[in-house]
Order: C-alpha cells, then sequence, then structure tokens
C-alpha cells in the first residue's frame, strides 16, 4: 500500500448489531455518475464526518473476547474440469496454468476476510466467485469502510445495512434503482460495518450461462465490467445477503492467481460523498486485463 495506506490510522467500531437482520427491499434515490453508471453503496441521507482510520487490533481482540466475532470453518470446493472458455486463458497470467489452477481452487478460509476492507479489496484481486456452474475471476473492487462517507454503513446498522455489519466473509447483495443487483464481500470482524464492492470480473466458467443472464451472446468485457453486470451474471438476488463465502456450495469465493501488478484509484460514482473520500484512492483492478469498467484513465499503477 502507498498513498492509501498513508490516510489512515485507527479505526473506530459502532454498536454491534444483536444478530444479522435480512435487509428489506432497499429504496434509492437515483443518482448516476458522469459516464450513467450507477453510484454504489448509495443511500439517501446526509453523510457523517469522515475520519480515516483503521480497525482498532486491541478493539478487535475485545469483540472477539465477547463472542461477536463469527465462527465457521474452511470450505473447500472443486471447480468442473470442463467447459473453460478459450478467452478465460488469455485472461490470466502467462506463467499460470488454468487447468492447473482452477480444479483444486479451494473456498478461502473465514480469516481471509477478517481484515480491513483496504487490505481485503486488492487481496480479492484474481480470487474466484462461484456460483453453480458458473466462475468469475475478480478484476475490479472497491473499498468501503466505518466512517466512509460513501458507504452504506454510515447511516448505522437498519434492516437493509445490518448484512454490512455482520461477520467478514459473508456477502451483502443490495438493489441498486430496482435493476442492478450489487455484490459486495462483508470485510473486517462483526459490528464493524465494511465491505468490499465487485466492480468487474472476468469469466472463467459458465460462458454461456453467463451471456443467457445477460441477454448477450458476446464474449467481449462488457459483458461483465460494472457491479449490476457481476451480480446478473452470477443470478443473484438480495435472498445472498448473510450467506458465507467460506463454505462449499452456493456462493463461493474461491482461490486463485495472483495478479501480476495492481492499479489503483479513486472510487466510482461516489460524487454524494465528502471531498477526501471522492479521491480516496480505494478502486483497485488488475493490471493489463480489459475486464475493467470505465472510467480506466483514473487508474494508476500502485
Amino acid at each position: 500500500m502507498r498513498s492509501f495506506r498513508s490516510i489512515s490510522t485507527v479505526n473506530s467500531t459502532r454498536p454491534l448489531p444483536s444478530r444479522a437482520l435480512k435487509p428489506s427491499k432497499p429504496h434509492l434515490s437515483p443518482r448516476t455518475n458522469a459516464a450513467g453508471e450507477p453510484s454504489p453503496m448509495t443511500t439517501s441521507g446526509a453523510p457523517k464526518p469522515p475520519t480515516f482510520k483503521r480497525s482498532s487490533p486491541r478493539n478487535k481482540s475485545r469483540l472477539r473476547s465477547r463472542g461477536v466475532a463469527a465462527g465457521g470453518g474452511e470450505g473447500e470446493a472443486e471447480a468442473e474440469a470442463a467447459g473453460t472458455p478459450a478467452l478465460a486463458r488469455a485472461l490470466l497470467p502467462a506463467s499460470v496454468e488454468l487447468d492447473a489452477v482452477l480444479p483444486v481452487g479451494r473456498a478461502l478460509p473465514r480469516e481471509f476476510f477478517e481484515v480491513d476492507a483496504l487490505d481485503l479489496a486488492p487481496r480479492l484481486l484474481g480470487k474466484l466467485l462461484r456460483c453453480d456452474e458458473v466462475v468469475l475471476r475478480i478484476t475490479e473492487v472497491e473499498a468501503y469502510r466505518p466512517n466512509d462517507s460513501a458507504c452504506h454503513g454510515r447511516f448505522g446498522v437498519t434492516a437493509r445495512t445490518a448484512p454490512v455489519f455482520g461477520p467478514g466473509g459473508h456477502a451483502y447483495v443490495y438493489l441498486c434503482y430496482g435493476l442492478h443487483m450489487m455484490l459486495n464481500v462483508v470485510a473486517d470482524i462483526e459490528g464493524v460495518g465494511a465491505a468490499v464492492l465487485i466492480r468487474s470480473c472476468s469469466p472463467v466458467r459458465g460462458l454461456e450461462t453467463i451471456q443467457r443472464h445477460q441477454g448477450q451472446q458476446t464474449e467481449k468485457p462488457v459483458l461483465l465490467t460494472g457491479p449490476g453486470k457481476v451480480g446478473q451474471a452470477l443470478g443473484l438476488s438480495t435472498d445472498w445477503s448473510n450467506h458465507p463465502l467460506y463454505t462449499p456450495g452456493g456462493l463461493e469465493v474461491l482461490d486463485g492467481p495472483e495478479p501480476e501488478s495492481i492499479l489503483v484509484g479513486p472510487r466510482v460514482g461516489i460524487e454524494y460523498a465528502s471531498p477526501e473520500h471522492v479521491a480516496a484512492p480505494w478502486r483497485f483492478a488488475i493490471a493489463g486485463t480489459p475486464w475493467i469498467s470505465a472510467p480506466k484513465n483514473s487508474l494508476r499503477p500502485r
């Protein structure tokens, strides 16, 4: 980490929810960015003053001792050996043999996700999302953190935002503008209120299913470059919120090849947030891949 690390110190935690509530269907004010894309992690209401602080190890230990950290074991899943589209090979680094990596992909352990969202976001690049026969490689993400005027968690625990305050490694899926299912990976431990938005992916398995879900027969990046497209390709609904992504079956995050280099830049479509959060370099993408959403000119090598 470079510039974005220098912004952070120690993170304060929010009051803990007594239990994770299933989010109700959100009502969102229609906001879009200059490119006409939906603004991620957007709700109505005035944001709280931001402070860039990292999670306190002392607070985390105290929370764990009170039994609020989620339990759960490490899961394991095997990816299908057949049906790999030819374009998926071109998306991985030349040093990686696709067939040697994907069939032995394991679901990542719960502890992998129990870190600050700003640390988790780049670590998710190159990992694999699997839902039934569809497998995607994560190529672009954005971090949303506590005391972040762009994060849903800024309003505290509600029926809709409860999954954001849930255990790290769980899914937070919300409906944007009544059209787009936005997949987020909850970060840190229970009670913190942070997540990583999955912004773009590349196809690895199940290309025909992805095309059917999208209503497009293309193999071009337009198929999966955008958070709403990722949710649609996986066939997600808000029912997936609170689902543990580290257990076999259903929706999973599997281990995958690390990218050779990473791009970093400001997040997209959060003009409503405070200036320092708008400019914060909390968007991460794999360098050298076309499977990245617009705008690309705001991304720079890390």
